[in-house]
């Protein structure tokens, strides 16, 4: 997958929730102290992101006016 607009760091308001969407296709989800709790790939078409975990477990989202809305979560690009 190339380079994209939403590669980065994507976080909870509170910062508890961290996805962290690579350039390659790949993700790493911190959340609270866990920071690789985890890992798998993902696949962005237009505004909608498919995630398949390394264990089977899939989800989906949607970037709606630069928010990442994600299984019942709201996520915010973190700043530079």
């Amino acid at each position: 997958m190339p380079d994209h607009e939403f590669a980065g760091m994507w976080m909870t308001e509170d910062g508890r929730i961290r996805h962290e969407l690579l350039p390659t296709g790949r993700y790493v989800e911190a959340r609270g102290t866990r920071e690789r709790a985890y890992e798998g790939r993902y696949e962005i078409t237009g505004t909608h992101i498919e995630y398949w975990d390394d264990t089977g477990f899939t989800a989906d989202g949607d970037f709606i006016d630069g928010v990442l809305y994600h299984g019942g979560m709201i996520l915010f690009r973190k700043p530079d």
